[in-house]
């Protein structure tokens, strides 16, 4: 199971002047998470698997259900709906601003910043892929956990066009 760990790093390659606040790795640990947790990952990824034309971006899904492990008791209060004709009071302002800050605070990492999804993998992975097939160093650099979900992504990305781009296509030979 994948583990996202923020702000931690720190070894004679790797130097920082701010403690790595802000920095965030995911880690393969095959002896992470139960079988549940593990259900509701595929769950997961089957979900956006199948809408992923629809709703093309990730949401954070596996780092939401890791923050919610690890930070229980957040409240998801009552959405306040509000008709046309209705006054709007301070009450129910002050309920959706909290409905607000309660979200968004689910979202923030114990060191203060907001981790997300990065769209550049599409664009920097054929790249990185091409550079260390040719050099022979692909499987020293990426595990096959890393190549797995490098597949994953590409798949689950690609166009729903009969053709995969060139560089789509090379970085999906050298990952098998």
């Amino acid at each position: 199971m994948w583990k996202l760990k923020i702000a931690e790093g720190g070894n004679a390659w790797l130097r920082t002047l701010n403690n790595h606040v802000g920095r965030q790795v995911w880690e393969f640990d095959p002896e992470l998470g139960s079988p549940e947790e593990l259900a509701k990952i595929e769950k997961a990824r089957e979900n956006f698997h199948n809408h992923r034309f629809e709703k093309k971006h990730s949401a954070d899904l596996l780092m939401r259900l890791q923050f919610a492990k690890e930070n229980p008791g957040v409240t998801v209060l009552p959405q306040v709906k509000v008709k046309d004709t209705e006054d709007v009071t301070e009450d129910i302002v002050t309920n959706t601003l909290r409905r607000g800050l309660s979200y968004h605070s689910t979202l923030q990492a114990h060191d203060g910043h907001w981790p997300g999804d990065y769209g550049g993998p599409m664009f920097l992975m054929p790249g990185l892929v091409i550079t260390l097939s040719i050099t022979g160093a692909l499987n020293a650099v990426l595990s096959e956990e890393h190549k797995k979900e490098m597949c994953r992504y590409i798949y689950n990305h690609q166009a729903r066009m009969l053709f995969i781009l060139f560089g789509v296509a090379i970085c999906m030979m050298s990952l098998h």
